[in-house]
């Protein structure tokens, strides 16, 4: 049997998001410099050892300091990308006009259902920087999924929007989280059959694009640079999903218990807390 042979998940709704992304890094003072004066995020809490920002609504990064951290090795799976999604071209266009001022772009891409920058950080974490194209307006398959391309995209054309306004949008968010793992079938067992993510694209055997409801992608998985190891160095710590309510919480702990898959309760008692067949860290929370 093949993966596409497999019975579907009943799936999750919409209304299903990325929440915060949090990064072990090793100099802390270096990370929230980049996101909040190139990035153009707000730093909403900060004392000797972690920060967060995000937008003046919500928080979006949190970065936990680990001085003895080593970096992540070629080996290593865990972050490809943290993407943050922006409400407009125009909002985009000025996260672009910071990039370029203060920081340099590694790509740009068209996706047709998006148009997307990408960069990295100082301690070499992967960045997209994206807006939605409208959903009418998506390449879809005939089997429902979306089409998802990667053609060149005019970032001339696209800084020409920027008017110069400061800070961030506050309705930026995370927009989805892309990982590297190391085996796609069981990292897709995990992220479909057993939480009930949507797959909305594949790429061959490399790669496949998994969502809620019918978004593009929340969560991305790639085996592009065949990482075998877990994650120990710095990095990804660990990324957020929130639902929409506590039923829906409650339905995936059932099908995690049912899968033998151990969980924890957050400190705060709002949600829980488990790790991906990569050891990768993951928090649901009822938004």
């Amino acid at each position: 049997m093949t993966d596409d042979d497999r019975e579907p998940s009943p799936g999750l709704p919409d209304g299903i998001r990325p929440g915060r992304v949090a990064l072990a890094v090793t100099d802390l003072d270096r990370q929230v410099s980049f996101y909040r004066d190139v990035l153009g995020l707000v730093v909403r809490a900060r004392d000797g050892e972690t920060a967060t920002l995000g937008t003046p609504d919500e928080p979006l990064l949190e970065l936990r300091a680990d001085p003895g951290a080593s970096e992540r090795a070629d080996t290593e799976t865990g972050l490809y990308h943290v993407a943050f999604l922006f409400p407009s071209r125009a909002t985009l266009a000025e996260v672009l006009r910071r990039v370029r001022g203060r920081w340099r772009l590694d790509g740009a891409s068209d996706h047709g259902v998006s148009e997307a920058l990408y960069l990295t950080d100082p301690e070499g974490n992967g960045v997209e920087l994206y807006r939605d194209r409208p959903r009418a307006e998506w390449p879809v398959t005939d089997d429902g999924r979306v089409r998802m391309g990667v053609d060149p995209l005019d970032v001339d054309a696209l800084a020409d929007l920027a008017c110069g306004s400061a800070g961030v949008s506050d309705e930026a968010t995370v927009g989805h989280v892309h990982l590297e793992v190391s085996d796609l079938p069981g990292a897709e067992r995990f992220y479909v059959d057993t939480l009930g993510l949507n797959v909305r694209q594949r790429y061959a055997d490399a790669a496949v694009f998994l969502a809620a409801g019918d978004y593009h992608h929340h969560v991305g998985l790639n085996t592009w640079q065949n990482r075998q190891d877990p994650p120990t160095g710095r990095g990804l710590d660990w990324y957020e999903l929130l639902l929409p309510d506590e039923s829906t919480l409650g339905s995936i702990e059932d099908s995690l218990r049912d899968a033998d898959i151990a969980i924890r309760q957050l400190e705060d008692g709002n949600g829980i807390e488990l790790t991906d067949p990569d050891g990768i860290g993951l928090r649901l929370r009822a938004d």
